[in-house]
């Protein structure tokens, strides 16, 4: 039969966790491919850039769609486990589980419009591939890609030790350009730190300093005004002006409207910015593959 598309996959692979086991994505490619009866063909067959199979590439998408959604987790790295939403959702849709049935969820919509506000952002109109050229449909791609991908880096933060999160911000900002070639990144975290996890020395004699505080937060817990305030205590106790908190949660309204009034100058990072940012700047993420599309050399038609 042919490969099914990741949308059909969506419920098959939900059922699977249904045990509410943790499962491996060998395990469910296997299964998923045992299920379709798919040949050994089929199994094998690549994706047109040859870097990973059709397969499992679109068992990887139909399980980011639905942990997007919330109706699966990722409780280590490499395995899946249906969520309570999930269960839900096999009980109310017993033959189709799509986009359709996710689009309920108001984190799902974020995720779709994150995608949005990204494509808005290159300046590049929403394409299909009945109306663009494989070149224009390229960036659009990646984009999705790159979205889908943000959030799973950050999910990983919070399952590490909160001196891992320290650690990784610190080299991010690193990345980011900020400390300079003659500044100073440094971890501070630790008993005593008074809030404190890193400073940024952005030159030489320590003039311009810039205050770092991570916060490990489930998902669902929002930073409140009264941390934030907390923060930019601590930055006034140090005597500094600058400052950068990032959580691994979202901030909420009041939260945010403080930092944006207090003196000091605070930078909010929330988990989805933080993930863009570890995306964009190649921290904890790799290259998975590399496309060559060739052209015509005209050079080498040329008539002398």
């Amino acid at each position: 039969m042919p490969i099914p598309d990741f949308q059909t996959l969506m419920r098959p692979v939900l059922e699977m966790h249904f045990d509410g086991g943790d499962h491996e994505s060998a395990e469910v490619i296997a299964s998923m491919a045992d299920r379709f009866e798919l040949s050994a063909d089929e199994r094998a067959e690549l994706l047109p850039s040859g870097g990973q199979k059709l397969f499992n590439n679109r068992i990887a998408w139909s399980v980011t769609h639905m942990a997007q959604a919330g109706l699966l987790e990722r409780p280590r790295r490499g395995a899946t486990r249906i969520t309570d939403r999930g269960r839900k959702v096999l009980a109310e849709h017993p033959n189709r589980v799509d986009m359709k049935v996710l689009n309920r969820f108001a984190e799902y919509q974020e995720f779709c419009t994150r995608h949005r506000k990204a494509e808005q952002a290159a300046e590049e109109p929403e394409l299909s591939a009945a109306d663009a050229s494989p070149l224009e449909l390229i960036p659009q791609l990646i984009t999705e890609a790159h979205t889908a991908l943000a959030d799973e880096p950050v999910e990983r933060l919070r399952q590490a030790p909160p001196q891992f999160l320290e650690h990784c911000v610190l080299k991010l900002l690193t990345r980011m350009g900020y400390g300079g070639p003659e500044g100073e990144v440094r971890h501070l975290g630790g008993p005593g730190d008074e809030g404190m996890d890193g400073l940024i020395r952005q030159d030489p004699l320590g003039l311009d300093v810039v205050y770092v505080q991570a916060k490990r937060y489930a998902a669902d817990r929002t930073v409140q005004r009264p941390d934030v305030q907390a923060f930019a205590g601590a930055l006034q106790g140090a005597q500094a002006s600058r400052g950068i908190f990032i959580a691994t949660t979202r901030f909420s309204p009041g939260a945010i409207d403080f930092a944006e009034k207090v003196p000091s100058r605070i930078i909010l990072i929330d988990g989805r910015r933080l993930g863009e940012l570890m995306v964009a700047y190649d921290c904890g993420v790799q290259e998975a593959q590399t496309i060559t599309i060739k052209k015509m050399d005209e050079d080498f038609f040329t008539v002398e």
